[in-house]
Order: structure tokens, then sequence, then C-alpha cells
């Protein structure tokens, strides 16, 4: 009974200590049996006038039993405590090792909040499971043979009924598990999408504030705690339930035995001092079983989280073969091929139809077109992060699939518009890009990134704090921060996907100064929505609706007088009118002042 076989497998020391807990436990119901027999055997020489005894060694020996008692009780929390914190650790560990193996695609088997709910509470509802449930089960299996055998030599009849009342209280277990483990899976199931819900807002607020929806998003919020209360209740009302019947059995067995024993001591069968014994120990038969029932409803709450626990440590990771040394060797001045490449989100909508393109080593080439053209797509497949549907990538001939992921991130590497920057200090974040960097690779890549005047400039340098997403800089200074971090890492290629954009034009052109600097000695995608960034780009391939319609140098493409041509001269007006704008603006300020 809730016995999860999976779940004792997972660490041996976690059994060790459940053993040793159980042990603890028995020691300590043995010296209660030991000091409750004491008692009646005081009774009847008091009943039957002998008096013939050396109170100082019966005080002496009640004394020893309750230290040792005590001694066995501290032992059993102790030894609790190590099995739960054995397997929390393990669990979390595996999470984490999973997470990692499933690689930045993660989310597309959990979502972020579920993670960190299972990770957190899911795991520490385990903490009673392991800690307490799973000791107490084997003990109130031990626990009542114990009393059994000890009430029998002062009456079999009641021994045997109290025994034949203990399976009682685990039927009901039984019959309460099967509603428990349903509500449970649901609570599990409301509480995640809670949290999903909740993040995603958090995340979000400052959208929902520009777009005055926060009312909206706070009433669907409502309903959904709501809809988490009323789950929460039942699981209470499910566990006071049960525990009123477990409560019944154990006083009505109780009450059973003790009128039974009384009957047999009116029949001149048991002594007074047999009849105490009775009366102290026949609750001891259910107390067990029936703090079993409680610490069950905690524990199936436990059970219900590890099947999320598992759902994402048995997520299949890609197989990925290692390189030979000649394969490694081949994957130098890397030429990037697609060859009539199709991909689809959702296998309905085509997002590239048959695109072919051949990025050259040490080139820069750009990828433009309108928004939803297909421009990034090509990024997460050149990252692995999604894999092509029809067509084939190939790095030097070798097909990218066939490439393992962190030795792939360790040839390419990418500045995206939202480059995230971790909390804590501008050297913390520079060597993600290389742990053991030295001072002067970092003072060379701070340089590059035009970052190393500002940096030098703060009171604190590279111990400066940036807060958490970079909060503490601006957004040039954050994208500077990012693109010294890539340099720092050194791929062969860099792909930059709109990483100018949402920044001023001061940062702005210091970042495009970075990048035409590394293009020298590297390969540079490009991908911006702005045109005129892209000019110096040796090959500009322009995509339309997911196809690649033309491609060329800037005046090769201005000479065809196609998409190329139209979305440039559409951007340069709307810039025109935008200068225009400004300028009147700027002139009415004037004349007002």
């Amino acid at each position: 009974m809730m016995m999860n076989k999976r779940l004792l497998s997972l660490n041996d020391n976690s059994k060790k200590w459940v053993a040793l807990t159980v042990f603890m436990n028995w020691i300590a119901i043995i010296c209660n049996i030991a000091v409750i027999v004491f008692i009646g055997d005081i009774i009847d020489k008091l009943n039957n006038n002998d008096l013939d005894y050396n109170l100082t060694k019966q005080f002496l020996f009640v004394i020893l039993i309750l230290i040792i008692k005590f001694i066995s009780n501290k032992l059993s929390t102790t030894f609790s405590y190590y099995s739960s914190a054995e397997i929390k650790k393990t669990l979390r560990e595996r999470i984490y090792k999973k997470l990692l193996d499933l690689g930045v695609n993660y989310n597309d088997t959990i979502s972020t909040s579920s993670i960190v709910q299972i990770s957190v509470d899911g795991v520490e509802a385990l903490e009673v499971y392991f800690g307490r449930y799973l000791p107490q089960l084997f003990y109130s299996l031990l626990a009542p043979i114990t009393l059994f055998i000890v009430v029998s030599f002062i009456s079999l009849k009641v021994a045997v009924i109290l025994l034949l009342c203990v399976p009682l209280i685990p039927i009901s277990i039984v019959a309460v598990m099967k509603i428990a483990k349903k509500i449970l899976s649901n609570y599990w199931n409301i509480y995640t999408n809670l949290g999903d819900s909740f993040l995603e807002n958090i995340q979000g607020l400052t959208t929902l504030k520009v777009f005055n929806q926060d009312k909206e998003k706070n009433i669907k919020m409502n309903e959904e705690a709501e809809s988490f209360r009323k789950i929460t209740m039942k699981v209470l009302a499910m566990q006071l339930n049960s525990i009123t019947i477990m409560d019944l059995i154990a006083f009505g067995g109780s009450a059973v035995g003790i009128l039974i024993a009384l009957n047999e001591f009116s029949a001149g069968n048991i002594s007074v001092g047999g009849v105490i014994v009775i009366i102290l120990l026949s609750s001891e038969f259910f107390i067990p079983l029936r703090l079993l029932g409680s610490l069950f409803h905690v524990s199936m709450n436990g059970m219900a989280a590890s099947d999320k626990i598992f759902d994402l440590l048995d997520q299949e990771k890609e197989k990925e073969v290692d390189l030979t040394e000649k394969e490694k060797e081949s994957l130098k001045d890397i030429n990037i091929k697609f060859a009539d490449v199709t991909f689809s989100y959702d296998k309905e909508r085509v997002v590239l139809n048959h695109i072919n393109l051949h990025i050259k080593n040490k080139k820069m080439i750009a990828l433009v077109g309108e928004s939803g053209c297909g421009k990034s797509t090509i990024a997460n497949l050149l990252l692995k992060l999604k894999k092509v549907d029809e067509g084939e990538i190939t790095l030097n001939g070798l097909n990218i699939n066939d490439i393992p992921f962190n030795y792939l991130r360790n040839k390419i590497g990418i500045i995206s518009h939202n480059s995230y920057i971790f909390n804590g200090t501008i050297e913390d974040n520079l060597r993600m890009g290389k742990y053991d960097a030295s001072n002067e690779e970092i003072k060379n890549a701070l340089e590059n990134a035009n970052l190393y005047d500002f940096v030098m400039g703060l009171p604190s340098r590279l111990k400066t704090n940036v807060g958490e997403g970079g909060a503490l800089l601006s957004g040039g200074q954050k994208q500077r921060l990012a693109l010294a971090r890539i340099i720092l890492s050194d791929p062969e290629i860099i792909i930059f996907d709109e990483a100018t954009s949402n920044i001023d034009v001061e940062s702005e052109e210091k970042i495009w100064k970075s990048i035409y600097e590394i293009a020298e000695n590297k390969t540079v995608i490009l991908i911006s929505h702005r045109l005129a960034n892209v000019k110096n780009a040796d090959t500009i391939y322009v995509l339309d609706k997911g196809n690649m319609v033309e491609w060329g140098s800037h005046s090769e493409l201005m000479n065809n007088r196609s998409k190329y041509y139209n979305l440039l001269k559409h951007q340069e007006e709307l810039e025109s009118i935008y200068m225009k704008s400004e300028s009147n603006i700027k002139s009415e300020v004037a004349i007002s002042e």
C-alpha cells in the first residue's frame, strides 16, 4: 500500500535511514510496553498485599527505560530527517540534470513555472513520504504483532480480537486512496496551471498596464484561484472524513478490547493488573495505523507530485553521437549550406518553403524581409533549437543533426534583441562566455564591444552589480555586455538577430562598429528589420512569406528593383517622414519658448 518502488530505488541511503527509523520506533514501543507491564505488575502485587520488592531498583529500572525511549525517539527523528534529505537532494539533482539534457527546448515539454513548483513544493511534499510515512508504514506492521505477542500472555482472546480489528484501518485507507488519487492529481494540475498564469502575468505586467488589460487578467486569475480554493477544500474534506472514520475504528476497536478484558476479569481469567495492562495497551494497537492514516493524505500529495516529477524525468533526450576526430577536424573554416529546407511550427502553416542558401566562411551575410517571413526561424534551425521538416542543413558537408548540440554551440553564437543578462556583476556575466578567461582576454572583449571605457569609469568596475536582467544598465549597455560575452566565448560564427533594436542611436552605432570589426575574422549572419544596417553585407538574402525571393549584394539588389528595392525605399520614406515630424516638433518647441 502506497509503496512506490521507483521512488525507493532512487537512493539506497534513504532505505537505510528508513530502516533505522523503524528500528528506533520499535525500541520506543518496547520501552512503552515494559513500563506498562511494570505498572500492571506493581498493581497485582499491591492487590495481593505483596510488598516485598526493592523500590529503589524499580525506580532505577523505570528511569533507565525512559532514557532509552528518549534516545530512541531522538534518533528516530534524526534518521527520519536523513532519509528525506537524501531523497530531496537526489530528486533535485535529477531534475536539474534532466533540464540540462533537454537543453533550451525544455519548455516544449513543461513550463518554467511547473518546473519551479515541482522542484520546490513537489519535492518538499515527498519529505513526509520518506521521513515519516514509509517508516510509519513498516512500524505499523511491526507494532501490532509485538503487542499481540505481549497481550497474548495475558489473554489470548483479547489479543486476537484486537489484532483482527487492526486491519480495518488500512482497509479504510485503501478505500479512500482511490478517491484521493484522482482528487490530488486534479489538485496538482490546477496548482501548476495557476502557477503558469501567475508567472506569465507577472512577466507581462508592464504590457498589461500599457494596454489596460490588467483588470481582465485579474478577473481570470481570480477565477483560477477560486478553482484552486475549491479543489483544496475537496482535499481537506476528504482528509477530515477519512480521519473521522479511522478515529471511529481505532476508538471502537480499543473499546471492544477493553470490554472483553473486563469480561475476562469478571470471569476470573485475568488479574486486575492484566486488565490495566490491556486497557493501556489496547490503544497502542491502533495508534500507529491511525497516525499512518493521517500521514497517508500528506504523502498522497507527495505521490501526486512525484507523478509530475517522473513525467519530466521520463522525457526522452535526443540521442547524440560523438563526433570522430576526423569530423571534428573537418569543422574548421565552416561553410553552411541550406539545401531545399522546409519548416513549419505546427506542421500546417509553412514558415520556410524550400530554402536554399550558402553562407561562406568569414563572410557577412544578411537575412532580411518583412516580419514573419522566417528570418529568425533560420537562426533557430542553425542553433538546432528546431529541426527541419524537409531538406538538410550542412556544415562543411556534415549534417547539422549529426553534430552534438554542445559542440555546435561552441561553433555558433547568437546575440538577440533580448539576450539575457544575469543578476550579478559585470565580470560574472562575462565569465559565462569563458569561465577561465584572463584579465587580458576580458579587456580585449570589452574593447571590441566598445564597453571598456564605460566599465572602467564605474566605481566598482568589473565588480559592478548589474541587477536582475541587467536592470541597472541601459538597453545599449546590456547589448554591448552580451556582445562582449559572446566575443569572449570565441565562436567561429556569430548570429546577430535584431541585436540593435530598441536601443539608443549612440549604442546602435557602437554595436555596428563592433559587428563590422568582428566580421573581418569571423562569419557573421545579420538579421535586421532595418535594411540600411545591412548594406555592407557580402550577400543579402531576401525572404518573403517563407520563400527566398532574391539574393545578392546591396548594389545588385537595388539594380533588380524588386522586393529588396521596394522594402528599402519604403523604409527610407518612413524615416524621412519621421525626421520631418521630429524637426517640426523641435521648431514648434523653439518658437513657443
